[in-house]
């Protein structure tokens, strides 16, 4: 029997951060820093809440002009963000980021939305602002990983094609755990969310699946496109 999700009231969403206290607890008697965690806890809650009112706006939108600009700002942001953990100059490095986000995420969206999916027109805010989402970040953090492994490698004195192999290996690791884990130890989000809102789980999984390639595809494409187009001109093979 399908059952409609319910809205969770703010007392009781409240509730949910119990666990998080925890965890700053923990931090503060280990005498860890807090201020980069408190601050990411804020910034969620201020962020999510926030585009619930946007997304709320922008699904109503039939204009593709709006859709794509929110999509640039998307990857604008992702390809920013993706560069806070690596050592080197991120100025420099932020248009490979950006092109390597933008072209494998472009790549997977078109592939999914109009193969997959065939939504029709294409810029249908519902579907196709969730799934650039979860695309731009898998394709975030892996060239996040990536990058953060591959200057690390340079640094180390390795050349270019092992510090590459070893950042690309490094980079797919969550991913390919990720495959490994689904259905398994753990039911991933868009399933999760799909089961609590009254979906059948068979129709679910096929999302999921799904959604497992396009991650897997986005991640290792931004990956090893964001490591192409970092590689010295004194090596040749790529």
């Amino acid at each position: 029997m399908e059952q409609a999700l319910e809205t969770i009231p703010l007392a009781k969403l409240a509730i949910a951060f119990i666990p998080v206290l925890l965890i700053l607890i923990i931090l503060a008697r280990w005498s860890l820093p807090q201020k980069h965690t408190i601050y990411a806890l804020v910034r969620m809650l201020v962020q999510l809440l926030l585009v619930g009112y946007v997304l709320s706006y922008i699904f109503e939108s039939d204009s593709a002009w709006t859709i794509g600009l929110l999509l640039l700002v998307m990857v604008l942001f992702s390809s920013w963000i993706a560069l806070s953990n690596i050592e080197a100059p991120k100025r420099s490095l932020f248009k490979s980021a950006f092109v390597a986000i933008l072209l494998s995420s472009f790549v997977v969206l078109l592939i999914i939305s109009q193969g997959v999916l065939s939504l029709n027109p294409w810029y249908q805010a519902q579907t196709l602002v969730p799934l650039a989402g979860m695309v731009f970040a898998n394709g975030m953090n892996s060239v996040s990983l990536s990058g953060e492994r591959f200057f690390a490698e340079l640094t180390r004195g390795e050349d270019y094609i092992k510090a590459r192999n070893i950042a690309f290996k490094a980079s797919m690791i969550p991913n390919v755990n990720a495959l490994f884990a689904v259905g398994i130890v753990s039911l991933p989000g868009m399933m999760t969310g799909q089961i609590l809102a009254g979906v059948s789980p068979f129709i679910a999984a096929r999302y999921q699946i799904m959604v497992m390639c396009m991650v897997f595809a986005s991640a290792g494409l931004a990956s090893a496109t964001f490591l192409i187009l970092n590689r010295p001109s004194k090596a040749k093979s790529i």
